[in-house]
């Protein structure tokens, strides 16, 4: 019993001493836990943004001059004092066309081309005669008719046969028209010139003088209006052919002229607009 109690305390001790010279257990890492896989998020589709919708182009006007004295081709209605006419039906289906909305201006003839160089108005429709001199100084679409001079007299005249049974005989027109021109031609013939050509018709049934000198296609007009005065007298004595005229350089309105031309021929409008104004099959 002694014994045992000498002992217990160097015990005591070294079991103290054993403890703390001990390698301490390593303490375990911690694993960290396996993540849960997660699917990638999928790119989304980029959806293109809508469109503005394009404004549809308001049609190009443009302003056409016309003499409107010179029926069937261009005049004015009585009743809606509006400019009618073969030519203006024309050049409105030749607008249609090519997408061009028209205005027309009435303008005197003697001053009709100066306002187009001046700029007053983008072209003329004006039962122009195509010629070598007028092509000089403007440009001219495709022909659009065949329309030669042709003489008018009295319903009582026996003597007037032709152009040269006009020598020593007073023959009226419109002034700058291709009916003044011819007439300056025949030796012997005197020429009257008038602002509109209807005064020369009213001048030629009142015996003022021997004949009016005009396309044939308004001589035929004016006899079909009054057949018990006046009377048209042989053929045309000239080919002639009509054409829209248009300012120099300005190769985009004749190119779009030029085409709506073509539409309305081959469209048969032209043949239309033809039997409707000058009774043509």
């Amino acid at each position: 019993m002694g014994c045992l109690k000498r002992w217990a305390l160097p015990l005591t001790i070294l079991v103290f001493f054993l403890a703390a010279c001990a390698t301490p257990a390593p303490t375990p890492t911690p694993v960290p836990p396996t993540p849960t896989p997660v699917p990638p998020t999928p790119t989304p589709t980029p959806v293109p943004p809508t469109p503005t919708p394009t404004p549809t182009p308001a049609p190009k006007k443009i302003v056409v001059a016309t003499d409107a004295t010179w029926p069937p081709a261009e005049f004015i209605d009585e009743k809606t004092k509006e400019i009618v006419g073969f030519d203006i039906d024309l050049m409105k289906a030749i607008a249609k066309e090519v997408g061009l909305e028209v205005e027309f201006k009435n303008v005197a003839w003697d001053g009709i081309f100066a306002g187009l160089e001046a700029g007053e108005y983008d072209a003329i429709i004006s039962s122009v005669t195509i010629t070598d001199e007028r092509k000089q100084k403007y440009n001219f679409s495709d022909p659009y008719f065949n329309a030669g001079q042709l003489i008018a007299v009295r319903i009582d005249n026996q003597d007037i046969k032709g152009p040269a049974d006009l020598k020593g005989k007073v023959a009226g027109a419109q002034i700058g028209t291709t009916g003044a021109f011819e007439i300056q031609k025949i030796e012997g013939a005197k020429l009257k010139e008038y602002d509109t050509v209807d005064l020369a018709f009213m001048d030629l049934m009142e015996g003022r003088i021997d004949a009016v000198v005009a396309d044939s296609p308004l001589v035929m007009a004016f006899v079909a209006k009054y057949p018990d005065k006046i009377k048209w007298v042989g053929k045309p004595f000239t080919e002639e052919y009509y054409g829209i005229v248009v300012k120099k350089g300005n190769k985009e309105l004749l190119d779009l002229i030029n085409k709506g031309l073509k539409a309305v021929k081959e469209k048969g409008i032209l043949d239309e607009l033809m039997k409707k104004w000058y009774g043509a099959k």
